[in-house]
């Protein structure tokens, strides 16, 4: 059976090495074109890409996916599957080319968590439980029939970086699952049901991560996990922005929401909609990631 995996963050590099070290014949490895990334500004490829060259795979980097230059690329590998973990939208030109179809990795139990975000969009809504899910492509967005389905406990202490780190393995294990009962047509699909009380996970952008402090101080604590350590809450102190990667439950206190107190010259407290937290590490404005006690050492707010 031929395979073109179809990737482009860290997430997907597992389910890819899980491919290669089974055996399997992986033709192509379409991924994203190279970006200019540090202070030099320096292309570098993707972690897929970096992987897929270790490997002696065979990269293809579209800019275009609905160029005839790159269907016909596609078209000459003969893949059988093809597989998506973490990568953009595919025109039907080419999730519907292969025989057996285009399957792709979601982190999310669908028809739950549909989007771009799913995984910090279930820790921001304080959920109990996620997973991963593997599908194959159709028209509308993360709404085709599900193959396979994996659970995941969301811990207490979990935030965003630790959530996906154990989502990417375990989706890693899910693919090889899917992959395997493909190849040997052994397997039942099951319809998504939309029964009115789905949440999204629309794309988290820059202004959708700002504190908003009249939320409730379980909220707050929530929000700000669900964005840790990537891309990280944020909020403006006196004029001043600082990133929050960890606050906890403080109690009650007589402090509006949104002002700040220092207590005891180590300790952080704001003010929510309905009592206080403790802001346990931040990052100032062109400055490291510190906790709060080490900031207020040499700093005030």
């Amino acid at each position: 059976m031929k395979i073109v995996f179809m990737g482009t963050p860290e997430f997907a590099v597992p389910s890819l090495r899980v491919l290669v070290e089974n055996g399997y014949e992986v033709v192509g490895v379409i991924t994203a074109p190279d970006k200019p990334q540090g202070r030099g500004k320096k292309l570098k490829g993707s972690a897929v890409k970096e992987y897929a060259v270790s490997q002696g795979l065979n990269v293809f980097q579209p800019v275009n996916l609905k160029s005839e230059e790159f269907l016909g690329e596609l078209r000459v590998l003969k893949a059988d599957l093809q597989i998506v973990v973490a990568f953009r939208m595919l025109p039907e030109a080419v999730w519907n080319m292969p025989p057996l179809g285009t399957f792709n990795l979601h982190g999310s139990l669908l028809p739950q968590y549909r989007g771009a975000a799913p995984i910090n969009w279930a820790v921001i809504n304080g959920e109990k439980e996620t997973g991963v899910t593997t599908f194959f492509l159709k028209h509308e967005i993360d709404t085709g029939s599900i193959i396979f389905q994996e659970r995941e406990q969301i811990l207490a202490e979990d935030n965003v970086g630790t959530l996906y780190e154990r989502l990417m393995h375990k989706g890693a294990g899910l693919v090889l699952k899917t992959v395997k009962a493909i190849e040997s047509n052994k397997y039942e699909l099951s319809p998504q049901v939309d029964d009115g009380n789905l949440k999204s996970a629309p794309k988290i952008h820059k202004e959708t991560c700002e504190i908003d402090w009249t939320q409730s101080s379980v909220q707050i604590v929530n929000f700000v996990r669900g964005l840790s350590p990537h891309p990280a809450a944020w909020t403006t102190i006196n004029g001043k922005k600082y990133k929050i990667y960890k606050v906890t439950l403080a109690g009650n206190s007589n402090l509006s929401s949104g002002e700040s107190r220092i207590k005891d010259l180590k300790t952080i407290l704001m003010g929510t909609g309905d009592g206080c937290v403790s802001i346990d590490e931040m990052q100032p404005e062109g400055k490291k990631r510190m906790k709060a006690d080490d900031f207020l050492r040499g700093n005030t707010l």
